[in-house]
């Protein structure tokens, strides 16, 4: 697209506004992202000059995401489908295996990601972030050729990791197993806040969950940004989302006891 009336174009096209404006490179984390009402909404998007694309909203009811990874022999493996919940366009907790979600569609998910990547000789880990629509379908949302958030909980929550198998893959050795360790495992994102020590919260969370697993990155703490990450993992979902969710509140200042 070149401009604000080639978006109002597409729009007439799949029936109105509003409707999503993407950059074709560089976008993540909401950023990049229009979300379009009217043609004078559509002028934002295209004021920093790079390539820009449309796509027509749709109504779905979560986001899932399929991760598979696959080696030059053709060898593939597939994990669990995952739930994931954005905050602000911002990817917040990853639920694994996805809660509810009906055998038969999560096969579908599965196939759709494996078919994916042998046609597009994927090497490596391949994440396909989907929506599941309101009519009961799965839609592709967007792909991630590498390691990926939606897959960060295979850390600790899987036998064989996302980051070991993407090695393996790119190595050509045999595939390790993706299979879940333990019943539920949550991935709960840490963000920055206004402390740029974590350390004493690091220790707090340490202490108070034995099994809490807790991956920081080593980035500068900046409010709203992503440096690292939490696991639990147990046989009770609510039991491990209310302990991943204390953790990353926690290290990021806004729970604080």
């Amino acid at each position: 697209m070149a401009d604000a009336a080639d978006a109002e174009a597409f729009a007439a096209e799949v029936g109105g506004f509003p409707i999503i404006l993407k950059t074709v490179r560089g976008g993540y984390d909401g950023k990049g992202v229009w979300f379009v009402r009217t043609p004078e909404d559509a002028h934002e998007a295209f004021l920093a000059g790079v390539q820009v694309l449309a796509e027509e909203k749709v109504d779905f009811v979560r986001e899932l995401a399929a991760n598979i990874v696959r080696s030059p022999h053709g060898q593939a493996v597939a994990y669990p489908v995952v739930e994931s919940r954005q905050v602000d366009g911002v990817c917040d907790t990853v639920i694994a295996p996805a809660p509810d979600l009906d055998e038969e569609l999560a096969g579908q998910a599965q196939e759709l990601a494996l078919r994916i990547a042998k046609e597009l000789d994927v090497v490596g880990h391949l994440a396909v972030e989907l929506f599941q629509t309101t009519d009961g379908r799965i839609l592709v949302n967007e792909l991630a050729m590498r390691p990926h958030n939606s897959g960060h909980w295979t850390q600790d929550g899987a036998i064989t990791s996302q980051f070991a198998n993407h090695v393996r893959a790119v190595l050509d050795l045999p595939l390790g197993d993706p299979r879940p360790r333990a019943p539920w495992t949550v991935m709960c994102n840490v963000l920055g806040g206004d402390y740029p020590d974590m350390y004493s919260a690091y220790l707090h969370c340490m202490a108070r969950d034995p099994q809490l697993k807790i991956h920081m990155y080593g980035k500068d703490v900046k409010p709203g940004r992503k440096v690292g990450h939490v696991n639990t993992y147990g046989d009770d979902l609510d039991d491990v989302l209310e302990r991943a969710r204390h953790a990353a509140g926690y290290l990021r200042g806004t729970i604080v006891e």
